[in-house]
């Protein structure tokens, strides 16, 4: 028995209403219904964080959040991140450390990433990893990754000090 909900939320900015089915997945209502692909579908379980995006200014799994819960909510993809900048020197990092090599996992990582950043601005590279532990990557590895944080991290401390 399907079900259907109206529901109006915020999504990079833009008011949106749709009616979802109650069983829809936040990270299906954004790829299927909005079109935002950025963010992936993988284990589905909430383990992997290639789903990871923001609702209400926290990093959440899209696979774990249901679409319907949301009315009223404010949700940040890696394509509303990337639009306003927010986190043009992450990215900028990621490249220059060679912190991407498939993509597959890099919008999850750079959500949860940009997560450290906002709360979290003195983080250790220790705090670093365990942020990210929930983020998993296949193929290039941690440390370029930790890396690349910690780099932006040191950059904007920098940055507010002078």
């Amino acid at each position: 028995m399907n079900r259907r909900i109206d529901v109006s939320l915020t999504v990079n900015g833009e008011k949106v209403s749709r009616s979802v089915d109650t069983r829809t997945h936040l990270i299906d209502f954004l790829r299927s219904e909005l079109g935002l692909t950025g963010a992936h579908t993988a284990c589905e379980h909430g383990v992997c964080g290639a789903c990871t995006v923001r609702v209400d200014g926290d990093a959440v799994r899209g696979c774990l959040v249901m679409a319907a819960s949301l009315d009223g909510a404010v949700v940040e993809t890696i394509e509303g991140l990337s639009d306003t900048g927010e986190i043009r020197d992450l990215q900028a990092a990621f490249v220059a450390r060679n912190a991407s090599q498939c993509g597959y996992c890099t919008p999850g990582m750079l959500v949860s990433a940009a997560d450290i950043l906002k709360h979290a601005p003195n983080a250790s590279r220790d705090d670093i990893r365990e942020h990210i532990s929930g983020n998993y990557c296949r193929c290039t590895g941690y440390q370029a990754i930790v890396d690349a944080i910690d780099d932006v991290l040191k950059a904007r401390r920098e940055s507010e000090a002078a």
